[in-house]
């Protein structure tokens, strides 16, 4: 068994080949840490931008299922807030947080690179969209349900990406699947952060693998957020007797 990841002696702790006391406490911020972790080097300062700019995106997005639960399991258990997180975090999937992973392997498979062309770009695109289509399936990372007009997130990421000359092969044919695909209705769908930030960690070189764990370790700080708020102005009881409340019960025999 090997691992490069990190190790300790009696007077150093050694991350990925750094200095962990001496290179990287107070000179490396926590994104650039956790990309090093991932990849095995630190990012440039373009790469740490994004990635964290990737990082905030998600960190929260209100009184979401996930931080619901994890308000929940803390209403039952607040002697364990590790438990109340991971609740928090347990149904990234298709639906929530799952969208960074499934974009990322759409695109992936395609097998877009530094030196495809636009009209090869564009041939990928249309077979994103018909084998979609042709299994009746949504394309992961298009269409929100609140940001029917744009995410503002990925406005902003996208800026970001080319201000530092990273809008690479991955995004690129993102946004051209974008462009071309529509929902039933005929309407054209909007970019989410999800797909948006799928198709830049992959362009950052994150292996699809890990790419629900990127959306997992932002969201966890922002269930933590509410766990903080949950302690000082609970109302995990509130949402149970609501619950209670609203419930019909019906027997089945």
């Amino acid at each position: 068994m090997t691992t490069s990841i990190g190790r300790s002696t009696a007077d150093d702790i050694w991350v990925q080949g750094y200095d962990l006391a001496g290179e990287l406490m107070g000179e490396v911020d926590f994104g650039s840490v956790f990309y090093l972790l991932i990849t095995g080097r630190l990012p440039t300062a373009g790469e740490a931008r994004i990635f964290n700019a990737v990082l905030v995106a998600l960190a929260d997005h209100g009184l979401t299922p996930t931080a619901l639960a994890a308000r929940l399991t803390y209403t039952g258990a607040p002697d364990a807030i590790q438990g109340a997180i991971a609740a928090g975090v347990l149904g990234a999937g298709s639906v929530f947080l799952g969208v960074f992973e499934d974009a990322g392997r759409v695109l992936t498979a395609a097998g877009p690179t530094p030196d495809t062309g636009e009209e090869e770009l564009e041939r990928m695109a249309a077979e994103i969209i018909e084998d979609h289509r042709g299994r009746g399936a949504r394309i992961p990372g298009l269409g929100h349900p609140f940001h029917k007009d744009g995410d503002p997130r990925t406005a902003r990421l996208l800026a970001l990406a080319r201000e530092h000359d990273l809008l690479g092969p991955h995004t690129r044919l993102m946004l051209r699947v974008q462009e071309r695909a529509t929902s039933p209705s005929g309407r054209q769908l909007a970019l989410n952060a999800g797909g948006a930030c799928g198709a830049l960690l992959s362009d950052l070189a994150i292996d699809t693998a890990v790419l629900r764990g990127v959306a997992v370790v932002s969201r966890a700080a922002g269930v933590v957020g509410h766990l903080a708020e949950e302690a000082r102005a609970p109302m995990g009881r509130t949402l149970w007797h609501m619950a209670e409340r609203a419930a019909t019960y019906e027997a089945r025999r």
